[in-house]
């Protein structure tokens, strides 16, 4: 493969994408604190698809006024107002000629910064590892979450159906991807030392994900079959950096053959650098991985790849699209800098400090 691959012409589902670049979604708390997109927001989002993305995933948005807040001054997706604001994102995003997604979320224990409710829940009762985030406003450990009934499980499961729905019908979104990793609720099932639960809901690694399958099932339902819809997992979360799932690649192939047949159009796998092999056993990627056991989907790789060199390498490995966060913050128009052969800017991890907020100089890139 070449440069040129990046830029092919390429498709989720029935949606047609100008290039394989895409914004991986990134947590920036800019919303009012109410949870209503801003117009900060709307600059940036639209500035990526000015600069040549041929996709744009929205931060993680939160789907209910119940315990799915994350973090303090988070968009939601939970009344009219909050879906107008992502609105006028993606209309601006759209005029650019430039396609968008929304990526929902429940954050279960992970919670640092709730508005509408005190304490977090979670698969069982198990204090996450790891500190709060300080530049998502965090202090201190996380606190012992309250474990789920059937009941709320429910309750959880149709609120991303709604939340989809809104951001396809309502806020205008292209599609819609399930965030199923990095710690937060879907993922807090999935795995073995979150989750200790006797019921359907926990067990095996198969049973662990059956909470995960439920959501994207009911997400289909709700969007119909030609909206695109995927999930987001990892291995690593964002409290617990080096975590692998226990059996290795007999995990792996448990999870990917699930998710082949769960209905969803993509799957995006991030790790912290996506060339290197998934397990210390084991040669293979999880790009590779993925690939051998759910050949039919679009796979997004995520992770280190804004060095044009390892993004061709992971798509050799099997890749679809390529996501990038810290290269899309730095390079806003990272498309056009990577096609024409200019040098892109290094990141600056001053961005993210003392706030992950949208600052000032990222405006004007």
């Amino acid at each position: 493969m070449t440069t040129l691959s990046l830029f092919t012409p390429a498709s989720i589902g029935k949606l047609a994408l100008k290039n394989r670049l895409v914004v991986a979604p990134m947590t920036r708390v800019t919303a009012s604190e109410e949870g209503v997109a801003s117009d900060r927001m709307k600059t940036y989002y639209e500035d990526f698809a000015r600069g040549g993305f041929g996709l744009v995933i929205s931060e993680g948005i939160y789907i209910d006024k119940e315990w799915s807040q994350t973090y303090a001054f988070q968009a939601g997706l939970t009344s009219t107002e909050q879906v107008a604001g992502w609105r006028n994102i993606t209309d601006a995003v759209h005029q650019q000629q430039g396609r968008i997604f929304a990526q929902i979320q429940h954050s279960g224990a992970l919670s640092q910064g709730n508005y509408f409710r005190d304490g977090t829940v979670a698969p069982s009762a198990v204090r996450p590892v790891g500190k709060q985030m300080t530049f998502y406003r965090g202090e201190g450990k996380y606190p012992v979450p309250r474990e789920l009934s059937e009941d709320e499980i429910q309750d959880i499961i149709n609120s991303f159906a709604d939340a989809a729905a809104h951001a396809v019908f309502g806020a205008g979104f292209d599609g819609v991807e399930i965030h199923g990793a990095n710690g937060y609720l879907l993922d807090q099932f999935f795995t073995d030392h979150t989750n200790l639960r006797t019921d359907r809901w926990g067990g095996d690694i198969a049973g662990r994900l059956q909470f995960s399958l439920e959501v994207i099932h009911s997400v289909r339902q709700r969007v119909g079959q030609d909206i695109p819809v995927g999930i987001r997992i990892s291995q690593g979360k964002v409290n617990d950096f080096f975590h692998k799932w226990a059996n290795g690649e007999d995990d792996a192939r448990v999870v990917f053959t699930l998710l082949a047949g769960s209905g969803i159009d993509y799957l995006h796998l991030t790790e912290y650098e996506a060339w290197q092999p998934a397990f210390p056993d084991n040669p293979l990627s999880l790009i590779e991985l993925g690939r051998k056991y759910a050949p039919q989907l679009t796979i997004m790789a995520n992770g280190g790849l804004h060095d044009k060199c390892r993004a061709i390498q992971v798509m050799e490995m099997g890749a679809d699209l390529i996501a990038l966060g810290r290269g899309a913050l730095a390079n806003h128009d990272l498309p056009e800098r990577m096609a024409s052969g200019v040098a892109l800017r290094e990141f600056d991890s001053a961005i993210l400090g003392p706030i992950a907020n949208i600052k000032d100089s990222e405006l004007s890139v």
